[in-house]
């Protein structure tokens, strides 16, 4: 489907297919590609608003960056494709990515164009404009991007590699990118078009309110793509207010009929995967002392990723997936160490007993796979 919501024919792997690489590289094929901006981002040296703050620690954010490197840290051949400023902050983003283990040779120096910049406080993301805090009380976060003009605002099917970004067994993409420019999204949807040898598309939705000035557009042009691809994260709140789709998961999938699955997350409540034939599949939410909620839903997207590529049931797919985002949860930054696999595998192949019972705080990653399952934070 284009953006103006033609439909397209397509022929691409299932994701219920095993996509099968340990130990079979076939070359030098990646076994994902992810492509999206990535940008430097400055966090608060101590609580309260951006505008108290005295200082700020640097760190790397994006949320297709951060799939990458969770995917490179639990064996997988990734590589991130995008393009950054000449500058030092591109210089920094490109070297701390690869050192996670990401594949950054697609990665595009730009001499006109900076790389872009951010400054976030702790707390969770808005999804409507003018949004009040949570029910808990805690404030949501403060974003503030600098990337208009950005140098990966640049990429478009004429200034990327259309071949390098297909080459993987999965694509993954999402909805920012389709925000930072018209060529950004004619990129975007070169790729997501028919064409007989597409891996396959894994798309997030990714909903950012303070990218889009026109919101009824942003809905149109997300829900397009969506429909375009064969596996779609999407949040049931990212659902509600782009395209104001309220009756809960059945409606979610009734309204991208296309994708062979899709996953919506329920926050704290759980996700459930729906698949083309009718099949649902949910799993419960792990009970988290949570650090930070920064980068949980793209931890999700790597570990779900992770364990389709292995070729494991959708339930385990949805239990990687989880474990991944609890990893994200426990620790302050957007990225974790993610639990290895012997670690997940345990925990994920758990009764549902067993996995109701669950506790992860800070350190869980690192526990014993034969301890306990319940880690206390204390």
């Amino acid at each position: 489907m284009t953006a103006s919501g033609a439909a397209t024919p397509r022929a691409t792997p299932a994701p219920d297919a095993p996509l099968r690489s340990d130990g079979d590289r076939r070359g030098d094929r990646p076994d994902a590609v992810t492509l999206g901006e990535s940008m430097v981002t400055f966090l608060p040296s101590e609580p309260g608003p951006l505008e108290d703050v005295p200082s700020f620690a640097r760190g790397i954010g994006g949320a297709e960056s951060n799939v990458a490197c969770s995917l490179a840290r639990a064996g997988h051949h990734v590589r991130w494709i995008s393009r950054v400023g000449e500058d030092g902050f591109g210089a920094h983003l490109v070297r701390a990515i690869g050192e996670h283990g990401v594949d950054t040779s697609g990665v595009r120096r730009d001499e006109h164009r900076p790389t872009g910049i951010y400054f976030r406080t702790a707390g969770e993301r808005a999804v409507r404009k003018g949004e009040a805090p949570g029910a808990d009380g805690a404030p949501l976060a403060e974003v503030v991007y600098y990337r208009a003009g950005s140098a990966a605002s640049a990429m478009s099917p004429a200034t990327m590699d259309v071949p390098a970004l297909l080459a993987g067994r999965v694509l993954h993409l999402s909805g920012i990118t389709a925000a930072l420019s018209a060529d950004c999204l004619a990129l975007l949807e070169e790729l997501t078009g028919p064409r007989a040898d597409r891996p396959l598309l894994s798309f997030d939705v990714n909903y950012r309110v303070n990218l889009w000035r026109d919101h009824a557009r942003a809905g149109r042009v997300l829900l397009s793509l969506a429909r375009s691809c064969d596996l779609v994260f999407v949040g049931e709140d990212e659902a509600a207010v782009a395209w104001g789709v309220t009756g809960g998961p059945a409606a979610i999938r009734a309204a991208l009929p296309e994708p062979e699955l899709v996953v919506v997350k329920q926050g704290a409540h759980g996700a459930v995967a729906l698949a083309a034939d009718g099949t649902r599949t949910f799993v419960p939410a792990l009970t988290v002392d949570v650090v930070a909620p920064v980068g949980a839903g793209d931890a999700f997207a790597a570990g779900f990723l992770s364990a389709t590529l292995r070729g494991l049931p959708v339930r385990d797919r949805l239990r990687h997936g989880h474990l991944m985002a609890a990893a994200a949860l426990t620790v302050p930054g957007d990225l974790a160490v993610p639990p290895t696999r012997e670690r997940a595998d345990h925990l994920a192949a758990l009764d549902d007993a067993g996995w109701g019972r669950l506790r992860l705080g800070p350190g869980w990653t690192d526990a014993d796979p034969r301890a306990q399952e319940e880690v206390p934070t204390r």
